[in-house]
């Protein structure tokens, strides 16, 4: 899925071309009785991934049953000397969404009541804006249209104190404002930059240090922070946030489930139940793993807001079937995640 999208500037450079495009794998399965279930893979080199499918995952998943809970990770544990993080696993996390979508619409049930049932008949969205404006004016403006838009949450992808400052200033005290900085500082680095952005009231700090795999630095560094860490995006395994979770090294996980799966993913909301660690699932991606990751929220008993990429879309995936409205989302009821790409995106009319 190769969504053309715009941010009110510039492209940004991504392996040093500009990306104007957003790029995620639809992942399609049929079962024999014509039941079809939907998933998606992160993904920045759809030939590579579909390579992946094609030789590794479909000779392991053609034939087998849909209700077999062993499926999964049998697959995972006899692909893992090609890789237990990357895109062999993004593309099992894609099978993963797609399972469950199955099983949800073969109960005629919504997803989120396989994952405990719905809590909540709406999610807050927030907007995620796309990363390194770097000029205040251009923060300030779209932060303003975001607000306009009815968001009433919004998420910088800077680095600067400068750029939080600007966000700050036009959204006005008491919005909530996150910062990724996309692993932007050494263990050393870091103390400097988030206590001068501290002044500026964000909710939390994102993925801070380089290599985010350093947890012994993210738990020294989370227990001098003013600011409340969050991290999990760029996890290799599952088992890495479970461990943060156990240990309280952060305040905020975000397991993505087009990177780890669904399974993961709700595995991780419940063992955050009962501890001052709180559940966000990252999705940057507007597929079915978006879908996925709202069911999850809608489930999960303690509330967490569901990340929106702001760009203006060429198209919007459910646009029309699950729209956002005034910053919200409301849950479908419908069976399985509740809606299914739109044949425009899978007829290519939206693919370039």
């Amino acid at each position: 899925m190769r969504l053309p999208f715009h941010h009110w500037t510039a492209a940004p450079l991504f392996a040093g071309r500009p990306r104007d495009k957003l790029d995620s794998a639809l992942v399609r399965l049929e079962i024999s009785d014509g039941t079809v279930g939907w998933g998606e893979s992160y993904c920045v080199e759809p030939t590579a991934l579909k390579a992946i499918f094609d030789t590794l995952i479909a000779p392991l998943t053609v034939g087998k049953s849909c209700e077999d809970d062993t499926l999964v990770p049998g697959i995972r544990r006899t692909l893992h000397n090609l890789g237990r993080s990357g895109p062999v696993l993004h593309a099992i996390a894609g099978l993963d969404i797609a399972l469950w979508d199955i099983k949800a619409k073969l109960q005629g049930v919504p997803l989120y009541a396989l994952l405990g049932g719905k809590q909540r008949d709406s999610v807050n969205a927030y907007a995620s804006l796309l990363q390194y404006y770097a000029d205040a004016s251009l923060i300030d403006r779209n932060v303003t249209r975001a607000l306009d838009a009815g968001y009433a949450e919004v998420k910088l992808h800077e680095r600067t104190t400068g750029a939080v400052a600007a966000a700050r200033r036009a959204m006005g005290a008491g919005l909530p404002l996150m910062v990724d900085t996309n692993c932007a500082w050494l263990p050393d680095d870091a103390d400097g930059a988030i206590a001068d952005m501290a002044a500026h009231d964000p909710l939390w700090i994102e993925e801070p240090l380089w290599p985010p795999e350093d947890h012994d630095a993210l738990a020294r560094l989370s227990k001098r922070s003013p600011v409340p860490l969050a991290v999990g995006e760029n996890a290799s395994s599952a088992l890495e946030i479970t461990k943060l979770v156990a240990a309280g090294t952060v305040r905020y996980v975000q397991p993505s489930v087009i990177k780890l799966g669904l399974t993961a993913a709700a595995d991780i909301s419940r063992l955050c139940e009962g501890t001052a660690v709180r559940c966000a699932p990252q999705v940057a991606f507007f597929g079915p793993g978006y879908l996925a990751a709202l069911h999850l929220l809608a489930a999960q008993p303690t509330p967490a807001s569901l990340e929106r990429l702001y760009v203006e879309l060429q198209h919007v995936p459910y646009g029309a079937s699950v729209p956002i409205v005034a910053g919200k989302v409301s849950v479908p009821d419908r069976p399985g995640l509740g809606a299914d790409p739109e044949a425009a995106l899978i007829d290519g009319r939206f693919s370039s």
